[in-house]
C-alpha cells in the first residue's frame, strides 16, 4: 500500500500530466527565476508558463521549504 501525498506533494502528478515537465524541471525553473519572493514566484509562474494559481502555489511552496530545509 503507497502513502497518499500530502500538502503540495498532492498537486504533482497532475501538474506533470497537464503540463508536461516533470517535478524537477518546475523545480530547476524556480530556483534559476529571477525574482525570489514566493507570490512573485508563482504569479511569474501563472504568466510565463501558464501554470494555475494552485499548481503554480504547491510548486514554488514546495521548492521554497525544499531550499530552507538544505
Amino acid at each position: 500500500m503507497t502513502a497518499t501525498a500530502k500538502g503540495p506533494a498532492s498537486y504533482f502528478p497532475s501538474i506533470e500530466k497537464k503540463y508536461g515537465r516533470p517535478l524537477a524541471e518546475w523545480q530547476e525553473l524556480i530556483r534559476s527565476a529571477p525574482p525570489k519572493k514566493h507570490m512573485e514566484l508563482v504569479s511569474w509562474l501563472k504568466s510565463e508558463h501558464g501554470l494555475g494559481h494552485g499548481h503554480a502555489n504547491a510548486l514554488v511552496a514546495y521548492t521554497l521549504a525544499e531550499d530552507a530545509d538544505r
